[in-house]
């Protein structure tokens, strides 16, 4: 076939304009495949996931991607029901044939993925899981640094902390929902509180899904507490305190598990909540250069989607930290290859917006990070201990 000059020189041109693309310009993206509960119950804290892997995702392709090639992630809604959590990443794996795996929210949906990440020898980086005795997968890594027997650790920092408050409660109600994590925690902190000499008043259990929390209202302010252990999770605790207003009842002091951030804050009711925290928007956590660009950008884009809580907090920083391991593990092993990666994160520690992590104890679990937090005039402020206190913040008590 003869060729005009026009045409070889256009050819030419064509191929030399192929050679200079970028090398992430010229390979298939590496897809990373996830489940998030964008609907039910858990939708509400679900959404700030879904918030920090977009950001997460748009920076990293802005740094050039993973590899020299370009990141897409793939999120379906599993509804908050762990038993689509698991089908959906076994198709995430079999049928879409992801390169890599990154977590869903919440214990039962990440247990669900563990299992599917076990049976196909895949890493799975996730955000929340909360009992780490469960968590037997070797190439499992959490960003939810609550140490391996958060049982024990984390009530002992609440008490530790209202140990040091002007009023030290003498008397504790547990009331708490039967889902797993939130369970497991509250029956922790049932025996901490015991051997710590706190009176028990009441306890008292509630399916997830409850929405009447009348009765369990009525029952607390009839035990009359010094505290209330409240194990919630999404929006219960907000639930319940408004169920508890209705009664004209307010507790003394009220701690929440996992709270949904921006509506307790935004709640006149939740002011003075108590809640656990590995981060929030105020020295010395902002001095971090990336923290900061990070806050900045869910600033805006928390904003833009109108979410009810627009600045950073436990949630959203579990989130990055999340996606800062899976990054940290691909680059360190310079590798998609699952054993690679997990080999690496293992063997190495990884600097995330939470504090250095490490993935040699129990379970791949190191340190417990977890430090308390109180709604102060509609914010989140870490109150203990002291060292990670926001700037002139100290526990308040009704």
């Amino acid at each position: 076939m003869n060729h005009s000059r026009r045409d070889l020189l256009g050819l030419a041109a064509g191929t030399a304009a192929l050679a200079v693309l970028p090398a992430a310009a010229q390979q298939p993206p590496i897809r990373i495949g996830s489940t998030l509960a964008l609907t039910g119950p858990l939708s509400q804290t679900a959404m700030v996931h879904k918030l920090v892997g977009d950001i997460y995702v748009e920076q990293l392709n802005a740094r050039g991607g993973l590899l020299g090639r370009k990141v897409e992630w793939i999120v379906k809604d599993d509804q908050s029901k762990p038993d689509l959590a698991r089908t959906l990443y076994e198709q995430l794996v079999t049928s879409d044939k992801v390169d890599l795996l990154m977590g869903p929210y919440a214990t039962g949906a990440i247990l669900s993925a563990m299992g599917v990440a076990q049976r196909h020898g895949k890493v799975l980086v996730h955000h929340t899981f909360g009992i780490p005795s469960m968590a037997k997968y070797e190439r499992q890594f959490p960003a939810w640094s609550l140490g391996p027997k958060p049982q024990e650790t984390v009530p002992n920092t609440l008490f530790d902390a209202l140990a040091a408050s002007p009023k030290p409660p003498k008397t504790i109600a547990i009331v708490t929902s039967k889902f797993p994590s939130i369970h497991y925690m509250s029956l922790g902190g049932r025996e901490v509180a015991k051997k710590r000499g706190l009176q028990e008043v009441l306890f008292l259990e509630w399916e997830f899904g409850n929405r009447d929390f009348g009765p369990i209202a009525a029952r607390v302010k009839d035990a009359k507490p010094d505290l209330v252990w409240m194990g919630d999770i999404g929006l219960e605790g907000n639930m319940l305190l408004d169920a508890m207003k209705k009664i004209d009842y307010t507790p003394p002091l009220h701690f929440h598990l996992y709270p949904a951030p921006g509506p307790m804050s935004k709640a006149a009711d939740g002011n003075n909540a108590l809640a656990v925290t590995i981060f929030e928007e105020h020295p010395p956590f902002t001095s971090n250069p990336t923290a900061a660009n990070f806050v900045k950008a869910f600033n805006e884009r928390a904003t833009q989607a109108k979410l009810p809580e627009t600045s950073v907090e436990v949630q959203a920083a579990a989130s990055y930290s999340a996606w800062q391991i899976l990054e940290a593990g691909v680059r360190g092993a310079n590798s998609l290859e699952d054993k690679a990666i997990a080999d690496w994160l293992n063997k190495n520690k990884v600097d995330t917006i939470q504090g250095t992590l490490r993935f040699d104890g129990p379970g791949n679990y190191g340190d417990d990070l977890m430090k308390i937090k109180q709604v102060q005039d509609g914010k989140w402020v870490v109150v203990w201990p002291k060292a990670a206190a926001a700037p002139g913040a100290s526990l308040k008590v009704n």
